[in-house]
């Protein structure tokens, strides 16, 4: 299949010619077969995006739940599950299945996600093999449900402050798990409300009176289908979307569980009490814990990167029909994608959703390398968590920015419950702040750029950082950050000399990935510097992160949309010569220069850009748009979304 046949325009410019069937192929790369499956599920149970709004809430959960365990019989789900319990072995084929899954209700993809990733991943990933051996066979059909009970209503973000406490008993051999107070409740828990049988609780271990830090425990909620003595739940209600998911509050009154159901991969108790680690160092273990739980925040990325593309399927597919207005003396009124605003408006956001497709490719391929054990280095996973906590910042909020968007572009008849926009917006918003808040997420990025994954700091928390920063000499901080070879690196990224952008193409990638390059080594510098004014006049050491934060967020921000546009360009150059390549080309180019002039303020006041070239980057974006436009039908086509999952029949035909 190809659409738009070649067309030479005045200026000798030469229209590719799209092959959408091959573009999809290479978009579906080596997970082709696994996408295949879920949209061919998505299709059979397309009736749920109806449902959704026709069903009460109770109705609702079932038929989600009911979805859930279909779907986990076709094997879409247990895809990253080992095969001896009846899984796919594949890491990396479960993040293409989940990513793809977004494509359809979303409370079905997050039900699948508490259950598979979240509640079947602490078992996996935390446990050992008598709690494999116990729970994962039934938990990988669904026949077992459970809840992933880490979030209190006093502690989101900040687990190693959770209140939940789990303390020893060696005349037991058992553990006593207590809700010390409304604070320490588990709170937003999916499926706790009505589905879960198991949870896996996050507390604090005690003992011997001694706290160990917080560990995860495998602790039944219910049996045969009633709340079990000593839990009592509560259920969240409705929610601004997700209604198909039933979140809900726990409290633990003193539930008594065997010594066995602590999940022990990395920390365990005898029975006599005594507490065994193989790693010695207390914040060590707590990230190593949480660490192998990062499946999650790459998961969902992916999932707003595809929420974005139904989206902008929905509104260029309709602006490709919509007629407004004639344009000059033309009778016939002119098609919403040929206003060079429209352009603007949704161009630039399919050109980022490429982009963020194939970023996510990138970190997808690290998640299945280092939970495969093909790369076991442990710089090898800090690489990966920071990029998996970048990718998920902006993945989501370019979500909820895009749907957004392509509502607004669809004017009145985009507010309709009948097309996606109302659940899209509704469903996909708490990805900005679920598997861990964006801002949080770019701190913790920002945290590896500033150590260079120093050893002394990769097991810090915010605060931990920042006293050990404070306590240093000016010197070492310094050196540390390598603030002191910044500007020398800063000036070796320009290829041509410290005035080589100026006059460098604005379409050449190397100029571009300078650009952004420039950008992020200067705001790191930056950032290291006023750490540094801070530690020279003794200040306290919260009051000068704190001051320095908006810096924090800049810089990660920076950071993480140069892997984006480094993972496009490095995509773009390895494909083969044709039409593809070079529409790929343009989308590149596009998303660099729009990101470019997003932030021209930045570099027109750093000197990395002139008034004169900043109005040339407008107007080289404004001729992409009018070059991508003839493409964008294609494009959006060979996201491979099934037309079942558009739901706009007034929209999109």
């Amino acid at each position: 299949m190809t659409t738009d046949k070649t067309v030479t325009a005045p200026d000798g410019y030469v229209q590719p010619e799209l092959d959408v069937r091959a573009l999809t192929e290479m978009l579906d790369g080596e997970y082709a077969e696994i996408r295949d499956l879920v949209r061919t599920n998505l299709v059979t149970y397309a009736s749920v995006l109806e449902e959704a709004d026709g069903l009460g809430t109770d109705a609702y959960r079932e038929r989600v739940r009911e979805l859930v365990v279909e779907m986990a019989a076709t094997g879409q789900t247990g895809m990253g599950f080992p095969k001896r319990y009846g899984g796919g072995g594949d890491v990396g084929a479960s993040i293409a299945a989940f990513e793809t899954l977004a494509f359809g209700d979303l409370s079905v993809l997050v039900k699948v996600g508490v259950q598979f990733g979240l509640f079947g991943g602490a078992i996996l990933h935390l446990g050992t093999e008598r709690h494999h051996d116990a729970y994962l066979p039934d938990l990988i059909t669904g026949k077992l449900m459970g809840c992933f009970a880490m979030t209190e209503t006093g502690h989101g973000s900040n687990v190693q402050a959770l209140g939940t406490v789990a303390r020893y008993d060696v005349a037991a051999r058992e553990f006593v798990i207590t809700t010390e107070g409304d604070q320490a409740r588990k709170d937003y828990i999916g499926n706790a409300a009505r589905h879960g049988e198991l949870a896996v609780v996050f507390a604090q271990l005690e003992v011997g009176g001694k706290s160990e830090g917080v560990h995860a425990f495998v602790v039944p909620i219910r049996s045969g289908g009633e709340v079990v003595p000593g839990v009592d739940i509560e259920d969240d209600g409705r929610k601004m979307g997700l209604n198909g998911v039933d979140n809900g509050r726990i409290r633990f009154d003193g539930v008594r569980v065997p010594r066995e159901a602590l999940l022990n991969r990395f920390a365990d108790v005898t029975p006599e009490g005594v507490y065994k680690s193989t790693i010695d160092n207390p914040d060590r273990r707590f990230f190593t814990m949480l660490g192998t739980l990062v499946q999650g925040r790459v998961s969902v990325g992916g999932a707003g990167v595809n929420a974005a593309k139904v989206a902008l399927a929905v509104a260029t597919k309709y602006a490709l029909r919509r007629r407004q207005f004639a344009a000059g003396s033309q009778e016939e009124e002119q098609l919403l994608l040929d206003y060079g605003l429209h352009q603007r408006r949704l161009l630039p956001l399919v050109a980022r959703t490429y982009a963020l497709h194939f970023a996510q490719d990138v970190v997808r391929t690290q998640l299945h390398d280092v939970f495969s054990g093909v790369e076991d280095d442990p710089q090898a996973r800090r690489r990966l968590e920071a990029r998996a906590a970048g990718t998920k910042a902006l993945g989501t909020w370019h979500a909820t920015r895009t749907i957004q968007e392509c509502r607004e572009a669809c004017g009145g008849a985009g507010y309709l419950a009948v097309n996606r926009f109302a659940a899209l917006k509704a469903d996909s918003d708490i990805f900005t702040t679920f598997e861990g808040d964006n801002h949080v997420l770019l701190q913790l990025v920002a945290k590896g750029l500033l150590t260079d994954y120093a050893s002394e700091f990769e097991d810090l928390d915010q605060l931990g950082m920042v006293r050990y920063v404070t306590n240093l000499a000016v010197e070492t901080v310094i050196e540390k950050t390598s603030a002191h070879k910044l500007l020398e690196r800063v000036r070796d990224l320009l290829p041509g000399g410290d005035e080589w952008d100026q006059e460098a193409g604005l379409l050449d990638s190397e100029y571009q990935l300078a650009m952004v390059r420039y950008r992020e080594e200067h705001m790191l510098a930056g950032v290291a510097r006023r750490l540094k004014a801070g530690i020279d006049r003794k200040r306290d050491a919260g009051a000068v992160f704190s001051e320095v934060q908006d810096h924090v967020i800049a810089v990660a921000h920076a950071h993480v949309e140069r892997l984006v546009l480094e993972a496009f360009v490095e995509k773009t150059r390895t494909l083969p010569e044709g039409g593809n390549k070079v529409a790929l080309g343009l989308l590149c180019d596009l998303f660099a220069l729009s990101t470019i002039e997003a932030d021209r303020a930045w570099f027109m006041e750093h000197g990395r850009l002139t008034v004169q070239r900043s109005k040339a980057i407008t107007r080289e974006v404004n001729d992409l748009c009018r070059k991508v436009r003839p493409l964008a039908g294609g494009l959006v086509d060979a996201w491979g979304i099934p037309s079942a999952m558009l739901r706009a029949p007034d929209l999109v035909g």
